[in-house]
This record gives structure tokens, sequence and C-alpha cells, in this order.
């Protein structure tokens, strides 16, 4: 007789109690899948909704530069040097050690222009990288600037000079469409004409310069801060600011999370082992004779050790296979409502590995004390029970 075929005889005679060893690795298992995959989950959102913020990090050329204002007010400045950024540069962001962390890179060159004899902040942008970088940006009237003689109003301007989608404005002589007015966003761009950054360049006489940078970056394995330094060193030049609140106060919402994900799956683990433990345990006791008829006739310590072993070794596969299936559709019917508008990222293979893995290595160490006292047993003790 073999001792893999004792071990499946054994499980399948005694099926309520092995079935009780299998629900506690289910429930420890599930534990863990399910927190692990709603921090995984919770990551994901976040990279994906930080670009809502804005950008995170941004970068102007250096200035001796002494501003006067309080409280929002600006009552001027002293500009003792002004300087602009080489456009042509710009390429050198994506050599940082860290350039798989930066979502979008919009320049931007910033200047004064007349509009009907007044003077108006001109803002020259790439439309395609600004418009995924201010997810706020709602158009009234029209559609997004497709072409260099299109520009979008800020609501303030439009409102000022009366104009509307699709009319024709003079700046600085130079003759543009209207494609777009924005909504009302409360920020600087409510006070602006915006045009594509080729076309502001020329108008502005500034070929090839940009005056800031605005980066949307997310930094799930390093500091914003070394993204930050990383970006300064390639341009000594300019001055690189991190805007950390949004970042960090997500992240640290994950860490804590992850931090009482770990905690409670350790809690969960260890009340996992003692099941397994008192359920081996029982079913040693219950089987005294018939190991005492194995040993009887034979079975050396190690064959009775395999045996029990053998038995944990297979409830480990099953509880880790069937914990990994229960965590994923709890954290899928959770997440939803735990984080609204998120959606389950999806199923993690290699958390799979390891959930099984960890299921076998915890039904094994749990049921070594119960195999040793199985092999240890005494022939004749045993049998005295028959």
């Amino acid at each position: 007789m073999k001792l893999h075929n004792i071990s499946f005889g054994n499980i399948s005679r005694r099926k309520g109690r092995m079935l009780f060893l299998v629900l506690g690795l289910v429930i420890g298992i599930s534990t863990v899948v399910t927190l692990l995959s709603m921090t995984d989950s919770m990551t994901r959102d976040i990279e994906q909704k930080l670009n809502q913020f804005g950008a995170n990090i941004v970068m102007v050329p250096k200035t001796e530069n002494l501003a006067l204002s309080y409280g929002g007010i600006d009552v001027g400045g002293v500009n003792y040097s002004a300087r602009e950024l080489d456009e042509a540069k710009l390429a050198d962001i994506k050599t940082i050690k860290n350039s798989k962390n930066l979502s979008i890179v919009a320049p931007k060159i910033l200047g004064s222009v007349t509009v009907n004899e007044k003077k108006v902040l001109l803002m020259g942008v790439l439309f395609e990288e600004e418009i995924a970088l201010k997810t706020w940006w709602h158009k009234s009237e029209g559609v997004f600037p497709q072409k260099e003689n299109e520009v979008m109003l800020g609501a303030e301007v439009a409102s000022q000079f009366g104009l509307k989608a699709k009319e024709a404005i003079f700046i600085s002589g130079e003759v543009f469409t209207v494609a777009a007015i924005l909504n009302p966003t409360g920020a600087s761009e409510d006070n602006a004409v915006i045009a594509e950054l080729g076309a502001a360049q020329k108008l502005l006489g500034k070929e090839g310069k940009i005056s800031m940078v605005e980066i949307s970056a997310f930094c799930q394995g390093c500091p914003i801060s070394e993204l930050t330094l990383q970006i300064a060193e390639k341009f000594p030049e300019a001055k690189v600011t991190a805007m950390k609140q949004a970042v960090m106060s997500k992240m640290q919402s994950i860490e804590m999370f992850q931090s009482f994900s770990f905690g409670v799956s350790i809690i969960v683990i260890l009340i996992g082992s003692l099941l397994v433990f008192v359920t081996m345990m029982g079913s040693v006791n219950e089987r005294t004779r018939e190991i005492g008829i194995f040993r009887a006739i034979g079975f050396r310590q190690s064959h009775v050790m395999q045996i029990i072993l053998l038995e944990a070794l297979l409830l480990g596969i099953i509880g880790g296979l069937l914990g990994f299936v229960l965590g994923n559709l709890i954290a899928w019917g959770l997440i939803p409502i735990v984080i609204k508008d998120s959606t389950f990222a999806g199923i993690n293979l290699p958390l799979g590995v390891v959930s099984i893995l960890m299921a076998v290595a915890l039904s094994l160490l749990a049921s070594l004390y119960p195999a040793f006292k199985a092999g240890n047993m005494d022939p004749s003790e045993a049998l005295r029970a028959l």
C-alpha cells in the first residue's frame, strides 16, 4: 500500500474534520488576498487620478526676484534678472533615473500681448499635454484648438471683449480664430489667451524658449523629492519645486492601509495556524489505533510522519486555491463600495502562487508536531486501544 493512498483515504473518511481544516486555511488566505488586492487597487486608482490634481512638480527659471505679495494680492516686485529655459533641452527630462514615473510634461511660454489696445496675458501650451494635465478644463463653447492660428480664451477675457467661439481676434496685430472658451476655473487661465506653444513663441519673439514646465508625476516606488532632485541635476539653471501635499497625503493613506492590512493578515494567519494545529492533533488522537497497527506491521516513524504531512500538503493546496479565489471575489465586491468610483485591479497571478505556497507552508508547519507525535507513538501502547 502506497503512503499517498493512505493519506487520500484518510481525507475521504474524515470529510468533516478535514473540511474544518480547509475552512481555516481558506479564511486566513482569503483575508490576506482581499486586503492585498484592495491595497493594489487603491494604489492603481490613485496613480490614475493624481492627474486630476494637475502638476505636482513645477520647473521655472532661476531668477533674482523679490516678490511683493501677501494673501494672494500682488503689489509688484523688484526683478533684477529674468531668464527663460531652452525648449530644446527639455528632452533631457526623459533621461533622469526615474523617468518612468513621469506622466505628463507640459511646457509653457508666458508673456504680455495686446488685444484691442489692452494688455492681456498670453499663455502658449502644447494642447495635447495641457488638456491631459488639466482635466478640470471644460469648454463652454467650441472645441479645443487644433491649428496654430486658433486660440482658446479664458472666461474673463471672453467676457471683457465680448467674444464668442469661431470669431476672429487680433493679438498684437495678428489674426487668430477663437476655437473655444473655457468655463470659469478660478485660476490664472480665466484671464489668459491660450495659444499653441509655437504660435505664442513667435508672437512674443521668444522662439525656442519656455517660461515654465508643469510636470505630473506619480512616484509609487520613490519619494517625490527624489524625482525633484533628479530633475534639478539635469537643469541647474532652473528652480524645481515639488508640490507634495496631494501626493504625500494619498501615499500616507496607502501606507497606513498597508500597515493595517499586514497587521490583520498576521493575526488571521496565526488563527489559521492554530486551527490547523488543533485539527491535526485531533486527527492524530483519533487515529491512535490505526497508527499503532501501521507501526506494528513495520511502518517506520518517517512513514507515519509522511502520511500526516501528505494530508497537510494536499489540504494546504486546496485551501490556498480556494482562499485565493474567494479573496479575489470579496475584493471585487468590496472595492466599489469602499473606494468610490474605483474598480477591481484584476487577478494577480503571482499573488495566487504566493497564496498557495503560504497555505502549504502554514499547513505543513502546523502539522509538524502532530506528525512528529504520531511518528514517535509506541506501537504497544497504541495497540492497547484495540
